[in-house]
């Protein structure tokens, strides 16, 4: 079965339209290999069909199913811990000093997927133990898709997740055994909001965020999408907040609104 190039180009219109990512020509083949299961549970013969479903714009469903099978939602526990280690010893340290007044510390994690990451800083900072005891932190993840944020309130994780960068030690103590399953504990789940949200709309909480980390989301997005996402992020960001980005990414390029952190890559400081 084959994928015409005007099926292509409706698919990735869709998926640019609804969330400002961008099907690359070298990511083509994730398109036919993530719709396959979909023709199947709407017995649907071949793409073109697919795509000539998504002109009826009263099945919204659909249109929904094409995007959510479309987006990446690769994710894992403490992914490139060096980073995370980085984070807490420094920016979120330098935070602590400049906020001891308040005791109050927002870290958003934009384009969480299924929660590993929001996860992985709520343990983070529950494993300092006395440490911010005398805190408020709140920690919020959101994503585009409906089906993942719903996952990641679950904090229900299947072996291969579970074991993919999380420590035993931390597995035994924030996770239950569910079936064939993990489950976060209740006490980790309230440390955690998640919603939806779409990174081109303008934050979803009032006020501004200390911390925020959007790591390896903005690859994905066309150059002028991609700077729109700056823009917002750069509007919600504390003046002496943070901005944590994936390895592969950075904001040299991009946007103005950011500029490197003199002494930790990957971090970035909002230009006043």
């Amino acid at each position: 079965m084959e994928l015409s190039p005007v099926a292509m180009r409706a698919f990735a219109g869709l998926l640019k339209d609804r969330t400002g990512q961008e099907l690359a020509a070298s990511r083509h083949w994730r398109i036919e290999t993530a719709l396959k299961p979909l023709l199947r549970d709407r017995e649907l013969p071949s793409f073109d069909s697919l795509a000539a479903g998504l002109a009826d714009r009263r099945d919204i469903k659909l249109a929904d199913a094409v995007v959510e099978a479309l987006l990446n939602h690769e994710t894992f526990f403490f992914r490139e811990q060096a980073a995370f280690n980085m984070l807490m010893a420094g920016p979120v340290e330098a935070l602590a000093a400049a906020r001891g007044g308040t005791r109050r510390l927002r870290i958003w994690c934009a384009g969480c997927s299924t929660g590993q990451e929001a996860y992985s800083i709520a343990m983070a900072f529950a494993d300092a133990g006395d440490r911010w005891r005398a805190w408020t932190v709140e920690i919020i993840g959101t994503d585009v898709s409906a089906s993942i944020v719903g996952r990641a309130v679950e904090g229900c994780y299947s072996q291969f997740e579970i074991q993919r960068g999380l420590p035993v030690r931390q597995m035994m103590r924030w996770f239950t055994p569910d079936g064939d399953d993990w489950r976060a504990n209740a006490d980790l789940r309230r440390m955690v909001r998640f919603e939806r949200h779409n990174l081109l709309d303008p934050a979803p909480f009032p006020g501004t965020a200390d911390i925020i980390l959007c790591r390896n989301v903005l690859l994905y997005f066309a150059a002028e999408e991609r700077t729109r996402v700056f823009d917002g992020l750069a509007a919600t960001i504390a003046g002496d907040g943070c901005l944590m980005l994936g390895a592969g990414e950075t904001v040299l390029g991009n946007t103005t609104r950011f500029e490197p952190d003199a002494a930790q890559r990957g971090f970035y400081r909002p230009v006043a």
